[in-house]
């Protein structure tokens, strides 16, 4: 991370987990924090960012992929707001309590608990991510919050049309909003996979930044560095299938896809920046992409709302 200029990472620590299994992941990085405290920090609001920059450190931001902590109880949201986490997505693949996910064939939309979740959210400065949610649910989601949400990790479909991408309809929604999008490098989402060129890609947030507006774009990298393949058995499957799912790979190729050569862990973000200003961002607009936008998405979005 230090070699890639990263001060800030928005880590998962849940997929499928219920609320003390959540806990219990909160526990193990609050070891991480004691342990390596020369290298990171917990990053629960905007100056934690930019502290972590000045003390060269890299501030953790906790996020849920699914609202699984939270069961059917609205109080929970406030007490994982407490407890540092400052994303929740709405639902992962699958219908929710809250909202319908990307892979289930209807989506009827936001649920009755999901309009009220989607208030409390907003008041206690947690984000709504519709990055895993499908169409609908994602432009109620856009529509009902009183504050701007973000797709934290996804592509424009029409670059690369897939599940996990979202349409036209949705990104000028979420930019008209004031939301946020993340583009991503997991290799399921890019055009050509593990194969897709820096070129391609970064004419890809070239097409995106003309659709939506410079700042509402950034990086939402979606990346696995060393995880095993057991985890990836856990995002798709959980514990809510017998039968093996494998999501956006296959039996043929079960585990994490490989990634392109110029992004192949954290150390390489600077090839992303150098491909952006190849591509005809200036150096300001590049920064602002990089991270910048982000920072100030954070700087009005983790607090209470008003």
């Amino acid at each position: 991370m230090v070699q890639g200029g990263v001060d800030a990472v928005h880590v998962t620590i849940c997929y499928h987990e219920d609320f003390r299994e959540t806990v219990s992941n909160i526990e193990t990085w609050n070891r991480y924090f004691q342990v390596y405290s020369d290298r990171i920090v917990p990053g629960r609001t905007a100056q934690d960012i930019v502290d972590a920059n000045k003390n060269g450190k890299t501030a953790i931001i906790f996020g849920f992929q699914n609202c699984s902590p939270i069961l059917d109880d609205i109080g929970l949201i406030e007490i994982c707001h407490q407890l540092g986490v400052r994303f929740m997505q709405l639902s992962y693949n699958n219908q929710s309590v809250l909202a319908t996910g990307c892979y289930e064939q209807e989506d009827p939309g936001i649920t009755r608990m999901g309009h009220q979740v989607i208030k409390e959210m907003n008041r206690v400065g947690l984000v709504i991510d519709m990055s895993h949610s499908a169409e609908k649910s994602t432009l109620q989601a856009i529509e009902l919050s009183e504050r701007p949400i973000a797709i934290t990790h996804a592509n424009p479909s029409a670059w690369h049309p897939t599940l996990r991408n979202k349409s036209d309809r949705v990104l000028i929604a979420l930019a008209e909003s004031g939301g946020m999008l993340g583009v991503s490098l997991y290799p399921h989402h890019l055009k050509d996979a593990g194969e897709c060129t820096l070129d391609s890609f970064c004419r890809m947030v070239a097409e995106t930044v003309e659709k939506m507006g410079i700042e509402h774009v950034g990086l939402g990298s979606d990346l696995c560095q060393d995880q095993p393949d057991s985890v990836v058995n856990w995002m798709r499957n959980g514990r809510w299938t017998r039968e093996t799912d494998y999501g956006e790979g296959s039996v043929s190729a079960s585990g994490f896809p490989s990634q392109p050569q110029w992004f192949g862990n954290n150390a390489d973000f600077q090839n992303i920046r150098n491909g952006l200003e190849s591509v005809g961002f200036t150096g300001a607009e590049a920064d602002s992409i990089m991270g910048g936008n982000w920072l100030d998405f954070f700087q009005r979005s983790f607090g209470p709302g008003g």
